[in-house]
């Protein structure tokens, strides 16, 4: 393998950084061949080892891949810059485009341009429950797994921590009893391992170190605004997510949703596929949308500071401890990562929450299409059941027809990304000319 220098494993993560759109699929195509295929800085085998153990982690695994990748070059300063070039760059460009979203959102081709957006935010997240699915779902019990995550969601409200981490618990024992039902690969190594005890001291050092990085923003924002303000409520909330947020921004959108809109009156329930749709055309990990919901939050309700002040702090702080976790992972465990082919239950508990994802996922696509297809939606409640039901007057025909365009665009002429959310907004563009 060629040894790379600190300066061009910088600037290489400054260009990824800089190009990584297309979701994690995109993104990890693009290390792969910027750091495999045509510098080989990293064998493919250490690339698929590496990938396979940031899917057990909770976060945006292309942004997890590329801090590892880093510290597997250079060290602790190696997995700093390159996790940080790849978020920097979306993260820059999310904010400009929030505070353009606050200070253009009552113009009237403004509000046209975000139907079109959401309507292609819905054919993207349909796209990605089938691309999902069908890797995941590839014996009946995964997929028993998902529809049951499904029901338990849309159906029952139950907690999405709850259904994500209870799954990923019953996979570790299915792992174990039936592993057939799972179809785990077995180990491909029989190689002895390296002793535990030094790793085990490291790690909890680790540990330590980067949960006190991790809470110092929100210890500050206690001490001195006390435990009630909405930067509190921000920062505990997106630390909260960060520890739960398996199978990427599309699996905790939904309970992301429900919680900013129908819990902390952050966000409109339509604002949330607003956000989705920045973010899907900025680089950098999708679960930036979380740093326009903060912003959104602080920017609503600003005292003591200035709305755009208080804007850009509930926006840095959001960012902050969505993305410290990540660095936490990546330093405490990296250093396990041989032990992850061994870990058997682990993989199984991966593999039933991956199932269980492409639940949440249907449950996050009907969420939108009916917030955005419908006008009104009402709330039934009747003991256990807890259901969403649109007003079929309410129907949004401009938003149907440009989610028709939508679907076409990404499952027949196969446009992509950036394409079919230019091509939907300019339409909704134009017809708010045209129609009354």
């Amino acid at each position: 393998m060629a040894i790379s220098s600190f300066q061009d494993m910088t600037r290489v993560f400054g260009r990824i950084g800089l190009l990584s759109f297309g979701g994690p699929a995109g993104q990890v195509a693009l290390m792969h061949k910027e750091l495999v295929e045509d510098r080989d800085w990293i064998s493919e085998d250490q690339f698929l080892r590496a990938l396979n153990f940031c899917h057990l982690l909770p976060g945006p695994e292309a942004q997890q891949l590329a801090a590892y990748i880093g510290w597997r070059l250079h060290g602790l300063k190696g997995g700093l810059v390159a996790g940080m070039l790849f978020v920097l760059p979306g993260a820059l460009v999310i904010w400009g485009l929030s505070v353009l979203y606050v200070h253009a959102a009552g113009l009237h081709w403004f509000v046209a341009l975000f139907i079109g957006i959401k309507a292609a935010v819905l054919a993207l997240v349909v796209q990605a429950l089938l691309r999902i699915g069908r890797r995941a779902l590839n014996t009946p019990f995964k997929l028993g797994l998902a529809v049951l995550s499904f029901i338990a969601l849309f159906v029952f409200d139950l907690p999405f921590p709850v259904v994500v981490l209870g799954a990923g618990a019953l996979g570790m024992i299915v792992a174990a009893c039936a592993p057939d039902w799972l179809r785990l690969k077995a180990a491909q190594s029989d190689a002895p391992l390296p002793p535990s005890a030094p790793l085990l001291a490291s790690t909890v050092k680790t540990i330590l170190l980067w949960c006190a990085v991790w809470v110092l923003p929100l210890a500050l924002v206690w001490l001195t605004l006390g435990r009630h303000h909405v930067l509190a409520d921000i920062g505990a909330f997106f630390s909260q997510l960060a520890v739960v947020t398996f199978g990427g921004a599309y699996a905790v959108l939904a309970y992301m949703a429900q919680e900013a809109v129908q819990s902390y009156h952050w966000l409109q329930p339509g604002e949330m596929a607003d956000g989705l749709g920045l973010a899907e055309t900025t680089p950098g990990p999708l679960i930036m949308v979380t740093q326009f919901v903060g912003f959104l939050g602080a920017y609503r309700d600003p005292a003591p500071f200035a709305p755009l002040v208080a804007g850009t702090l509930g926006a840095l702080l959001t960012t902050w401890v969505t993305f410290a976790p990540c660095f936490l992972w990546i330093f405490a465990f990296a250093p396990w990562i041989e032990r992850l082919e061994h870990a058997r239950r682990l993989q199984g508990g991966l593999a039933a929450l991956t199932a269980a994802v492409v639940g949440v996922i249907a449950n996050l696509a009907l969420w939108f299409a009916l917030h955005v297809l419908f006008r009104r939606v009402a709330l039934l409640r009747s003991g256990p059941f807890h259901l969403q039901l649109p007003d079929p007057d309410s129907l949004d025909l401009l938003a149907l027809c440009l989610a028709v365009v939508a679907f076409v665009l990404l499952f027949r002429t196969k446009l992509g990304v950036l394409g079919t959310l230019a091509v939907c907004g300019a339409s909704a563009v134009a017809a708010q000319l045209v129609l009354p």
